[in-house]
């Protein structure tokens, strides 16, 4: 958030938080829990980042195929779990997440 915040050409008056834990931003924040059920912003918000996380995935899945990414759009899937197992970590695997961080160990 901090990053996309960064990148924007004017300063937010404040930052709706879908959650109840307040990132370190350069404006004020205000979290709401649910925030996506009680404010249209939120709403519109996640709708943007689901569509765009997807279309991101479908092109990586061209990229790197063999991971499902077209199919999974990222998530833990059995399938992935096995392709990670098979394949190893790219430079787009979250290292945080433990069957990448398993995965980078043993390769």
């Amino acid at each position: 958030m901090r990053r996309a915040v960064a990148r924007l050409p004017l300063r937010p008056d404040l930052a709706l938080i879908d959650g109840t834990v307040a990132p370190d931003l350069p404006c004020p924040v205000r979290c709401l829990p649910r925030g996506d059920a009680t404010s249209l912003s939120i709403a519109a918000a996640s709708i943007l980042a689901k569509v765009t996380r997807d279309r991101l995935m479908a092109r990586l899945a061209q990229r790197h195929p063999g991971y499902a990414w077209e199919r999974n759009q990222g998530y833990p899937t059995a399938e992935h779990r096995a392709a990670l197992a098979r394949l190893g970590a790219t430079a787009h695997h979250r290292p945080g997440f433990a069957p990448v961080e398993r995965t980078v160990l043993r390769h």
